[in-house]
């Protein structure tokens, strides 16, 4: 399997990008081909390659995180978000993944590999962690404005990823809401509920309210791009900022028997509400894998990210939800 990596991409490209990339070919046995500057890669490389497993695809540009996405992808095309994204599309790599600019990932890999037959927007779906393990969100921000028919079709690809890759057993459906009953939400929420109590074989579980979601109520969370990025980073900020409140309460008990004692206890939970862990959010609805990844990822997310992107193709992901959706497409 071969995994293209976007190594100019990212707050901390391209050594921890580089980093991660050994990690993954070392713990997971995958080809990565590293794309962007040849003589840059190769220095942080160092001489190591991972048995044979890493493998460099020059690139002369970068699309800069603050550049205009589809601007940049059409004039940039020899940029690393680009090339990476036509690999996929070329057979050469079987899955793309960036730290860069998001929006750009986002139009290059839609340009390069197309949408899933009957798909009308693709989704980021990201893992969240829960009182009850992981949850997934969907959509984290690729699209802000949506019909009632795109997060139907959001609803049955987060169903398949939750299933497929986080081994859920008929995953329960909740659709992000203000209201728990039927009637609550704006004109959006409530056009699309008959739509996905309709939707079989859809385990929906009704709305879900915001507090619900970390309590692991459910295991697909449905809004649009804009709700559901506000969702994301809030989450992120509230689990960082309660590390950090743990962390200072516990400095008096931690001088009194020993940092290893006190705040040994403390690595699972920190583990689980890290970001890096989950690795990256696959765009789903797409005609091939691409993983977007956390701007300021680190050698572990860059590794878990392609954990996530070999775990897709390893299922064949794509292939599961084009057939979703085209019963539901059937059942219409």
């Amino acid at each position: 399997m071969r995994i293209a990596l976007d190594a100019m991409g990212g707050d901390h490209a391209p050594k921890e990008i580089v980093k991660g990339a050994l990690l993954a070919a070392e713990e997971l046995q995958v080809e990565i081909i590293l794309i962007g500057d040849k003589e840059v890669i190769e220095n942080e490389l160092n001489g190591h390659n991972a048995d044979g497993l890493i493998t460099i695809k020059h690139t002369s540009e970068v699309i800069g995180m603050d550049e205009h996405p589809a601007t940049a992808v059409r004039k940039k095309r020899d940029s690393s978000i680009v090339v990476g994204a036509g690999l996929v599309k070329q057979g050469e790599a079987d899955a793309v993944i960036s730290a860069g600019n998001t929006g750009a990932a986002m139009a290059a890999s839609l340009f390069a590999l197309g949408r899933i037959k009957s798909i009308e927007r693709p989704a980021i779906s990201t893992v969240i962690p829960t009182a009850q393990g992981a949850m997934v969100l969907l959509d984290a921000g690729a699209n802000v404005d949506c019909k009632p028919k795109h997060l139907q079709q959001f609803a049955v690809m987060g169903s398949v990823y939750a299933e497929k890759i986080l081994g859920k057993t008929n995953p329960r459906v909740g659709l992000v809401n203000i209201g728990s009953e039927e009637g609550k939400g704006n004109e959006l929420t409530q056009s699309v509920y008959p739509m996905l109590k309709d939707s079989q074989p859809l385990n929906f579980a009704g709305n879900v309210e915001g507090r619900e979601l970390v309590l692991g109520d459910v295991d697909v969370a449905v809004c649009d791009g804009f709700v559901g990025n506000v969702i994301l980073k809030t989450i992120e900020g509230c689990g960082m900022a309660l590390m950090g409140m743990v962390k200072q309460g516990l400095q008096p008990l931690a001088e009194q028997l020993g940092p290893e004692q006190v705040f040994g206890s403390l690595a699972e939970l920190k583990e689980r509400m890290d970001y890096s862990t989950y690795g990256g959010a696959p765009l789903l609805g797409l005609n091939g894998v691409s993983i977007i990844s956390h701007g300021s990822s680190n050698a572990h997310a860059i590794k878990n990210a392609v954990r996530v992107a070999k775990e897709s193709v390893d299922k064949n992901l794509v292939a599961a939800i084009a057939d979703n959706i085209g019963l539901m497409s059937k059942e219409e």
